[in-house]
């Protein structure tokens, strides 16, 4: 019989027969010729010309790198044998050798089937990733040694695996900031890979319109059903945008004693929006749904693992879990872990371990934020300020639970039977008194803990968030005593400076008292009274601004605002405008839009004629009781 012959091509080793046959030669025949010099057949040669034989095998691995510089990861395969690294193809491992460099190496054929069943269960393709939810598959199989993840401790933006475009949401009634699209569109492909997110956004940035951006417009017409749960206060805030910029949505707000106990009335609507009590008191009813998106907004209610709320919360059948909150580490790293075992369940292992791995330190957090940074999107004011108006409005209706709608109420009855149609503005200050907080209007509660009053949480919530980014609030109100139980509890809960501006202040004691404001560094706050503050004050430290309460006169607000809202302030100025759902509040800030609608400035007296009456027969008639549970 005659010889056959060796013949490399390309990196392949092909044997052909004495007959002139030609295949790929196998990893054993190659290794008994070449090394053992024991050919299988006679025939087959001993040696090829030029061509050296490794005894050692490469070891293969799947390498993670930002090959492209982008900061886009891209997978490849790699071998390495004795200090020497070839770059290979899944065809090499499929072949079990490679030849490079005029050497002949065979590929370890454990890991190369591991890899191999690996990238396929993981639909991980070689190249740009183009899938989060596979790059993460990819990167717990670090532990394995079949990883070689060069990005290991640095960070990825969200958007690297956003697929790029100009396209902006459909039926969504909103002008969006491009920050705010491309946070849309990094939404939208969280729900198709049906992966979850952390929307961490700051404050002013917009979270909720985004949120409502990816549940109108998926990619595939509006998600449903969709459930978003949130401080109980918040509910109505969340009704009220969902109609405001996505009109064509069915939204159900669960809550109250005339809830719903039938998960088909649930399941007619395309937003369900709850309070967190609610999923603990109903988690059986919600459990029966399979919800496509969990929204929890304000996420940091679920902090603590071993919170009822968060063990209810988790219990949750959902396709895809979302957070929403500006600060989603307040007090320890485990405060992340227990939004991100949410969102993306198991990723950072159980609580335990994961407490043993990231102290709360620097170091701690430097080395978690890699592993969650691909998962949670934080845009920072300052990165995106030429995005933002100099001005940022955020208006927050804010609910009141069950006892105090039934005390606001008590309180409205008693001024409509006592003025009755003789009532005038100032007669409801009774009113508006309670809505900054009952202790104003009700001695016997005048003791206690003012955060029992859901308006004084949503304005902690908010000065937390605020002093979390080092900043500064304005904070105003025109009632004495809620201007010293505001100070007196910021001091208290936060440590922070505080200090009040108001009719007790000499003039000549303001600026000083200003300026030891200014100084301060990181968080303070100074509470004014809108006519104190009005007029001649420059306080531009502050980028942050709170009317606790809405006045009448819409005049006296905007100029409350331009003490930070002016030339030399250098950062845009977020106003927060809090006011509590169907009460007199609710038709003070239908007034102020209607006023400055007609006239097209705020220069409105408080004194109306007509107008007013009106408005103190609809402020009479509003009751927080009315709307539950709608």
């Amino acid at each position: 019989m005659g010889e056959g012959a060796w013949d490399i091509r390309g990196k392949e080793l092909w044997l052909l027969d004495p007959d002139g046959n030609a295949r790929v030669s196998k990893v054993d025949e190659v290794y008994r010729a070449l090394i053992e010099k024991k050919p299988s057949e006679e025939w087959i040669p001993a040696q090829v010309e030029g061509l050296r034989p490794s005894r050692y095998p490469l070891d293969p691995v799947v390498v993670i790198d930002d090959a492209e510089g982008d900061g886009v990861p891209v997978f490849s395969l790699s071998g390495s044998c004795r200090g020497k690294t070839i770059t290979l193809q899944p065809d090499d491992l499929e072949r079990g050798h490679v030849v490079a460099d005029g050497v002949w190496y065979p590929v370890e054929p454990d890991q190369s089937s591991e890899i191999i069943a690996m990238l396929s269960s993981s639909g991980v393709a070689l190249g740009r990733a183009g899938s989060l939810r596979s790059f993460l598959a990819i990167r717990k199989a670090t532990a394995s040694g079949l990883i070689e993840d060069n990005l290991a401790d640095r960070n990825i933006s969200p958007l690297a695996f956003t697929p790029a475009g100009e396209d902006l949401p459909e039926g969504v009634n909103a002008t969006l900031y491009p920050y705010q699209a491309s946070g849309w569109r990094w939404l939208k492909f969280l729900l198709s890979e049906q992966v979850g997110g952390l929307l961490a956004d700051e404050m002013g940035l917009g979270k909720t319109l985004q949120i409502i951006s990816a549940l109108r417009d998926c990619g595939a017409g509006p998600l449903r059903p969709a459930l978003i749960a949130a401080p109980g206060s918040l509910l109505e805030n969340w009704r009220r945008e969902i109609e405001k910029f996505a009109p064509d949505l069915k939204v159900l707000k669960h809550h109250g004693p005339d809830r719903t106990g039938r998960p088909a009335d649930l399941q007619g609507y395309d937003v369900v929006v709850t309070s967190y009590d609610s999923v603990v008191r109903d988690n059986s009813l919600l459990s029966m749904i399979d919800w496509q998106v969990i929204v929890l907004d304000e996420a940091q209610y679920i902090r603590n693992p071993a919170a009822q709320r968060t063990k209810a919360v988790k219990a949750l059948t959902r396709k895809v879990g979302l957070a929403v909150t500006g600060t989603p580490v307040e007090n320890r790293l485990l405060d992340l872990w227990s939004i991100m075992d949410f969102v993306l369940p198991g990723h950072l292992g159980d609580a335990g371990t994961f407490q043993t791995h990231f102290q709360d330190d620097v170091d701690g957090a430097a080395a978690l934020e890699p592993l969650v940074s691909p998962l949670m999107l934080r845009r920072r004011v300052a990165e995106v300020a030429k995005d933002l108006p100099p001005r940022i409005d955020i208006p927050q209706a804010v609910e009141l639970d069950e006892e105090e709608a039934a005390r606001y109420d008590a309180l409205r009855d008693r001024i409509a039977a006592q003025y009755g149609a003789a009532a005038t503005l100032v007669a409801l200050t009774a009113m508006r008194r309670f809505c900054a907080h009952p202790v104003l209007t009700d001695n016997e509660h005048a003791t206690g803990d003012p955060m029992a009053f859901s308006k004084f949480r949503r304005l902690d919530e908010l000065v937390e968030e605020i002093f979390a980014l080092g900043e500064k609030v304005i904070i105003f109100t025109s009632f004495t005593g809620m201007a010293d139980l505001i100070a007196q509890h910021i001091a208290r809960r936060h440590n922070a400076f505080t200090g009040i501006i108001d009719g007790r202040l000499a003039i000549d004691d303001r600026q000083p008292l200003i300026d030891t404001f200014g100084a301060v560094k990181g968080g303070a706050a100074l509470i004014l009274n809108p006519r104190a503050g009005g007029a001649g004050l420059n306080i531009t430290a502050a980028n942050h601004v709170i009317h606790y309460n809405p006045e009448w006169n819409p005049a006296l607000e905007d100029q409350a605002s331009a003490r930070a809202h002016r030339r030399g302030q250098d950062r845009p100025v977020t106003i927060h405008r809090l006011l509590v759902a169907n009460t007199v509040e609710d038709v003070i800030d239908e007034r102020l839009t209607r006023k400055r609608a007609i006239s097209g400035t705020a220069v409105i007296g408080v004194e109306g004629g007509d107008d007013d009456y009106a408005d103190i027969v609809a402020a009479l008639g509003r009751s927080p009781l009315a709307k539950r549970g709608n």
